[in-house]
């Protein structure tokens, strides 16, 4: 049968091969491949949106063929996915595996990067009354919710960490180990690769082999790592991750991942009992019912044009927007900036603090003066135990000069507010 997802629009193929080649010197501030980059998508000009996480935009190749799936699926309908969805969904597992550097087996589609954090942690059977769960602050919502739900699910006790501020590696690190060792009867560990709200990147690896050595085992919230960082996901060190595609991968809403590591699948109940795949497949461990199939069959070019790019561009020209503000604010009176300059615990996003201010009201003020009077949108964002934070997310059509407006507005705010 023909393979339907080697189908390409000629946008498709024109803006790939417009797209020069990755620079090799002054890899993150080469301003005309940048340029053209940027040209990938169509965005508004509105305000300066540096609030890109909660989901990415698609460039517009990826638009394209996300169009162009829409309206086959729509078109074609149950004569396309009766017959095809098999082969289809086995050929978006084997290229999503190749790009993860897994093996098929070890990954199943999810909607999204929550769904599979929850079927991860509400899964996880190696708990016995008595023992211990840790998370942190700067964990997910939901994740630390399901988290304090193990309580009744299997009997644990949920211990919540602190993380420290200003974190730092070393600090990070004894955080951890601290707690490992004052309770002994750890069994799981939950893990945000890039912070959510501050967007602190923790050592995930280091962390896993800790957590290991003292009998735990790790889920990543990987939600916002891939794609924004350079990695493998076997290179976490973790038997169990969670990823989104429709952040920094680029690709349609709708669209997520769930890793379980070859030989620890076990470890995971089926979802709900489900008996649609066998006990010993993966897809066994999430049921997602009827995904949004355009959206899922659009993740090849998604992927292509994330390979195009590379993930080590990506990952060195978002943390250089970020250097661009962040750091000349550090020096600032009265600002707080949540991530260290240790490049290892950060990435793109980066969150901070005006002259102490940590509830949501005067988060929220900051928010509005750099939206209103400077033509910046951030957002506020909850979770360290210190307080809520203002989030700043550039995307890789920002420019160098829209981290310089956010950093004349801090610098302004941080004058009149004192």
């Amino acid at each position: 049968m023909p393979d339907f997802l080697a189908y390409r629009t000629p946008e498709f193929d024109a803006a790939l091969a417009a797209l020069p080649p990755t620079p090799t010197t002054a890899l993150a501030t080469d301003e005309p491949y940048w340029a053209a980059v940027r040209g990938l998508w169509r965005h508004s000009d509105a305000l300066i949106n540096l609030e890109n996480g909660f989901w990415g935009a698609m460039t517009e190749p990826v638009k394209a063929m996300f169009h162009h799936w829409t309206e086959r699926v729509n078109r074609e309908t149950t004569l396309l996915i009766r017959p095809h969805l098999m082969t289809l969904y086995q050929g978006l597992r084997e290229r999503l595996a190749a790009a993860m550097g897994c093996a098929v087996e070890e990954i199943e589609l999810t909607r999204n990067a929550t769904e599979a954090l929850l079927a991860l942690i509400s899964g996880y059977n190696r708990l016995a009354p008595g023992d211990t769960v840790l998370y942190s602050d700067l964990d997910y919502p939901c994740g630390k919710d399901a988290m304090e739900w193990l309580r009744e699910r299997r009997g644990v006790t949920p211990v919540r960490l602190t993380m420290p501020e200003p974190a730092t590696r070393e600090a990070v690190l004894e955080t951890y180990a601290r707690a490992l060792r004052e309770h002994p009867r750890t069994r799981l560990v939950l893990l945000s690769h890039v912070c959510f709200a501050t967007g602190l990147v923790l050592p995930v690896a280091e962390l896993s082999d800790m957590a290991k050595a003292a009998g735990a085992d790790v889920i990543v919230d990987a939600a916002h790592s891939w794609g924004q960082l350079d990695f493998d996901v076997p290179g976490l060190h973790a038997p169990f991750a969670a990823l989104n595609l429709h952040k920094w991968i680029g690709a349609p809403l709708g669209c997520g991942a769930i890793y379980i590591r070859k030989g620890d699948l076990a470890s995971i109940d089926p979802y709900l009992g489900d008996r649609t795949w066998p006990a010993d497949d993966i897809r066994a461990r999430v049921h997602t019912g009827s995904p949004n199939f355009a959206a899922w069959f659009t993740l090849p070019a998604a992927l292509e044009v994330h390979g195009a790019i590379g993930a080590k561009a990506k990952e060195a020209r978002l943390r250089a927007l970020r250097d661009a503000w962040a750091e000349p604010a550090r020096a600032l009176p009265g600002v707080q900036i949540m991530t260290p300059p240790d490049p290892t615990m950060t990435a793109g996003i980066t969150a901070f603090r005006l002259n102490g201010c940590a509830t949501k009201a005067g988060c929220d003020a900051i928010v509005a003066a750099l939206r209103d009077r400077f033509g910046v949108f951030t957002v506020t964002r909850p979770g360290p135990d210190a307080g809520e934070v203002v989030r700043v997310t550039p995307a890789l059509f920002s420019r160098i000069s829209d981290a310089q407006r956010l950093l004349e507005g801090i610098a302004t705010l941080s004058r009149e507010l004192k």
